[in-house]
Order: structure tokens, then sequence, then C-alpha cells
């Protein structure tokens, strides 16, 4: 993890990386433009940087691989002119946010590698929990790296195991047996699309179609962004494989115990999108509900913090019986993760961000709903902002039980040191931020929002209990 700043409108964590990918069928699609759309639609997953790579046929027939990345939100980096020049039959996407590795172009992906079988494009959403072992055991065979991420990693036992192999699906299914941790990634080589999700399914993927051509995706929201059809998810430990003749399946990894990270339900996710057959709007809903259950209070209105925290007060108030009240208005044109250095670079960016409503809460005990609270200190601006609207009373309630652990799948959780949960009881930190009353959600309530989903979930970052064998957690 090489970050551990919060997001200064809201006291939340940061968001992994998204990823997107279409095979053109012979469907004659501007692939490129649409894997913009694509990445539009997941901008809310990554946006210190982002690029695109097209499989372009040149003047003398070969098919090559074109690429172009940089730092930036999408709309920043990509334009028409160069939109024009990706033209091809099959296009990768990523939208990044650093936690393994440093914010820089170099670790932009999609990262385009060249080795004895011949090219391939991949993007990663993930972290896997044994890099620093891997990377050493490479870099003493002479490997050597351009970048510091976990996906040139993954891009070099790839090409080790498909040397070796006869098929890019049993080199994928080979490289599932030797690493571990969180990876949906997509691999475009010249000829096909290869896509695998990590045995416990800690990020999500999905299969649509637009036309006869195939579209994978980290959210279902990026696939409606381009009018293509929902099919299905990828299984956890499911390899895809499409080419000129379709597409296939490889499931020799799947059937594992499976751990989609709770908190895409939580925070990460688009509450438009459904992953693993559950509805993320849902999910907010009832956990909002379930805190209203679990820690009612006398109040005149209940307000979220824009965005993750509008659907888990609407769940509250519908509870609770308590009206809804739109509490803040959040300024637009800020990028969500924009991170300013020092406290009041974060002060000023937060009064930029976001603005109380005067009008709902003035002379009124207002209910605060947030979806987390990592350090405590914007969720104490938060409140100080109502407080100066004339609120009356401050409630505090959080849709998600306390952070106590760090994350090693992918999300920005810092270490133990700089959790507040780590460091002060429930009451305490209900001082630190200046609020009148502070709940969480409980845990066995957490197990019980994420309504029709098919996979387990991951927990650890509250309960400690990590779903597959962490050496940091065991070196500590």
């Amino acid at each position: 993890m090489s970050k551990h700043n919060e997001i200064f409108g809201s006291d939340s964590l940061h968001e992994e990386c998204g990823v997107f990918g279409i095979y053109d069928m012979g469907d004659n699609l501007d692939v490129a433009r649409l894997t913009y759309y694509g990445l539009y639609a997941l901008q809310h997953r990554g946006q210190e940087s982002c690029g695109i790579a097209v499989n372009n046929i040149d003047e003398d027939g070969k098919i090559q691989i074109l690429q172009y990345k940089d730092m930036g939100l999408v709309q920043e980096v990509f334009n028409s002119f160069v939109l024009n020049e990706l033209q091809g039959c099959a296009s990768v996407g990523h939208v990044r946010y650093t936690t393994a590795g440093s914010s820089s172009r170099e670790n932009a992906q999609p990262l385009v590698s060249k080795y004895q079988k011949g090219t391939f494009a991949l993007v990663h959403n993930g972290n896997l929990v044994d890099i620093d072992k891997i990377r050493k055991e490479l870099e003493d065979k002479g490997a050597i790296f351009q970048t510091n991420n976990d996906s040139e990693i993954i891009a070099h036992l790839m090409a080790k195991e498909r040397i070796k192999t006869n098929s890019t699906a049993e080199a994928m299914m080979k490289l599932m047996g030797e690493i571990s941790g969180a990876y949906s990634l997509i691999i475009m080589t010249p000829k096909r699309m290869v896509v695998a999700r990590d045995p416990q399914g800690f990020r999500p993927l999905c299969i649509g179609k637009i036309k006869n051509s195939y579209v994978f995706a980290s959210e279902t929201c990026a696939l409606d962004s381009i009018g293509a059809e929902y099919i299905r998810d990828v299984e956890p430990g499911e390899v895809v494989v499409v080419d000129e003749n379709g597409l296939s399946s490889y499931r020799d990894r799947c059937g594992q115990p499976t751990a989609t990270c709770i908190f895409e339900y939580i925070y990460f996710a688009r509450p438009d999108s459904m992953i693993d057959g559950g509805s993320v709007h849902a999910a907010r809903l009832n956990a909002g509900k379930y805190l209203a259950q679990e820690s009612p209070v006398d109040a005149d209105v209940v307000i979220g913090v824009p965005d993750s925290g509008i659907d888990a007060a609407l769940g509250y108030a519908r509870e609770s019986k308590i009206p809804y009240g739109v509490g803040f208005i959040k300024n637009r044109y800020i990028g969500r993760t924009f991170i300013k250095p020092t406290q009041e670079e974060r002060e000023s960016a937060l009064r930029i961000k976001l603005n109380a409503m005067r009008e709902a809460v003035d002379g009124k005990r207002v209910i605060m709903i947030d979806d987390s609270i990592v350090r405590g200190t914007t969720s104490g601006r938060i409140v100080q902002l109502l407080r100066d609207a004339g609120a009356k009373e401050v409630h505090v309630r959080i849709s998600s039980p306390p952070f106590k652990n760090p994350c090693y799948f992918g999300t920005d959780i810092a270490d133990r040191k700089y959790l507040i949960a780590c460091k002060m009881s429930v009451e305490e930190t209900c001082k630190h931020i200046g609020a009148d009353s502070l709940a969480y959600l409980s845990i066995s309530a957490l197990s019980k929002i994420a309504e029709g989903t098919k996979c387990g979930m991951c927990d650890a970052c509250f309960t400690g209990k990590y779903p597959v064998y962490v050496p940091q957690e065991n070196n500590r």
C-alpha cells in the first residue's frame, strides 16, 4: 500500500482500479471510442491515470498493439484526435488509483509487453499479497522491471508460462496457481482476449454483449454506458477466452470459498451496478435500514454525505420514519481523489467540494450518515460544517463497522497506526469528531446487506479474518 491519505470529500477510502475490454466479432465497432465511454463510466474507480490499447492491422497486414495512456481523468487524457488514431478490432482500457506502486505515468495501464511469443496488453484490478517474494525471485533470475506495480509481475509470469504451454488459457490457469490475492484482469493478444478473476472473486468483473461482440468490465454500469447487454459475471477462478471462434470458458480454478470485497457494496461501486447478482443500491439501502434498527436516535432529519452515504441515509430514513433531507451540496467539478498534502489545503478543498444546506439543518437535530471513518479528521470537519450551518445536534451513523485492519487486496485502507478505531473507543472517536453520538453498523448486520449475491464476502478490514494467507500479517 503506497498511500494512506483520505478523500477530502468524506473520511473514507480510495478506489482501486477499473478495467474494460471489447472484442469485435465482425460488427465493425469503434472499439477505442466504446472503451473510452466504458472508462468514463468507471471513472469513480480510479482518477490518477488511464489508458487504452487496441489491436491494429498495419500496412503489411500484421496485427500490432497501439496504446495511449497518461496521468489524469479520462476526459483529460483522451480527445477525438487520439481516439481516431486508436483503430482496431479489439481494445482494453484501464483507470487507475495507486494502491501498489507509485503514482506515475510509468505505472499507468494498459501494460504492453513484448516477449518470445509476441506482444500482449494487460489491465489489472487488485493486489497480489505475495508481491515482494515473487518480485525478488524474478529479479534474482535477471528480470528487469520498468514499473513498481504488481501488474508487471503478472505480465512477467504470464509470459513465462505461455512459453511453456500450448495456449494462453492454459498459461493463465497455471499462473493462477502461482499467485495469490486479488486480480480481475484482461489480457489482449493479437488474436484473442483472455479474462480472469481470482478464485476468491475479491474484485468484480462481468461479461456483456453489444451486437455479436463481447464486452468485459469491472461493473455493469460500464456495459450500460455503451448499450451492451449484461450476460453474466465472470465466476471467481474462471478464465474466459474470446477469439474469432467465440467465447470459451475454463473453470479449473473455480469452486474455492469466495470472498468478494464487501466494500464494493458499501462504497466503491456505482449504485446502479449489479455485482454477482446483488444490487449495490439495494445493499446500501439495507445498510441504512439495519443501522436504524440497531442505533436509533430522536432527530428531525436524516442526511447522507455524498455520494455513497446518500443511499444508506435513504434506508435509515425509511426505517426510522424520520424525514430524509438534502444536507450537503457537492461540487461535481472536483475529482474524487485529488488529495491535498497539508491539513490547510485539505480543509480548503473540503470547503470547495462540500457545503452544508443551511435550510435543511438550521435549528434541527441531524442524523448524518457516512460510509466509513478512517482517521477521523475529515469526519470532524464535516460535522463542523453542519454545526456552522446551524445544526442543533449532529448524530453520526456509519454504514460499516469500524476499520481495524489493513487491506491487502487493492483497497487503500491504511496501516493500523493510521486507523482511528485502533487508537480510540467509539466514545473517544465521537468526542474527537465533535458529534453528539456515534454508532457503526454491526458485523452481523453487514453480512446481510448484499441480498441476492452468489458470492461470499471478505470483511477482513473489520474482522481481521483474511480469506487467503497474507505474508505481511504473519510477519508483523
